[in-house]
C-alpha cells in the first residue's frame, strides 16, 4: 500500500522532513484509511505517527580526542600544519631561557654570591645568548670561580 501521501502530510504537520516521519507498521490499515489532514494529526495524537529524533553528531569520540592530546598524545609529523617555530616561537624560546636566567643572576647578587661586576659581566653574556640554562651559567661561573662565596644548594625534596 502506499502510505506517500499519509507520510507528506504528516511531516508537513510535524515539520519535519519526509525520512524522520515514523510510521508504526502494526497500524499499516489505520494509516491507510486517513485521509485527511484531521485523520494524520489524530494518529499523531494517538502515537501511531511521530517524528524520528535528529541525527546528532557524538561528541564521545572529540572528547577521547581531546584527552589524548591533553596527555601530549597526536603530535605527529602528520598532525603539524606549521612549521617548527610557527608552533613554537624563537622568541617565546628565548623568553623561557632568559628569564630564568637573569632571575638567578639577580639573586646571586642580592645574596651577596657575586659582586655586581660579575653581575653586570654575566647579564652581558646571558644577553648574548652565551647560556643555554641555568644549569650552564653556574657551570660556566664555576669553572670560572666568579663566585664570592658558593651558594648554599637548595634541598629537593
Amino acid at each position: 500500500m502506499d502510505l506517500s501521501n499519509q507520510r507528506r502530510m504528516a511531516s508537513e504537520i510535524l515539520k519535519c522532513g519526509r525520512n524522520r516521519v515514523y510510521l508504526n507498521p502494526n497500524n499499516l490499515e489505520d494509516i491507510a484509511e486517513a485521509v485527511t489532514r484531521g485523520d494524520v494529526r489524530r494518529l499523531i495524537k494517538e502515537g501511531i505517527i511521530r517524528s524520528r529524533q535528529v541525527r546528532g553528531i557524538s561528541t564521545g569520540r572529540k572528547n577521547a580526542r581531546m584527552k589524548q592530546k591533553e596527555a601530549g598524545k597526536r603530535k605527529g609529523p602528520g598532525s603539524r600544519k606549521g612549521t617548527k617555530y610557527a608552533r613554537f616561537p624563537k622568541k617565546r624560546r628565548w623568553i623561557q631561557t632568559i628569564r630564568p636566567i637573569r632571575r638567578t643572576l639577580r639573586e646571586l647578587r642580592k645574596e651577596g654570591n657575586i659582586s655586581s661586576e660579575t653581575y653586570r659581566y654575566y647579564y652581558r653574556h646571558a644577553s648574548g645568548g652565551v647560556f643555554r640554562s641555568i644549569g650552564h651559567l653556574r657551570s660556566h661561573m664555576e669553572t670560572e670561580k666568579a663566585f664570592i662565596k658558593l651558594p648554599e644548594k637548595k634541598e629537593v625534596k
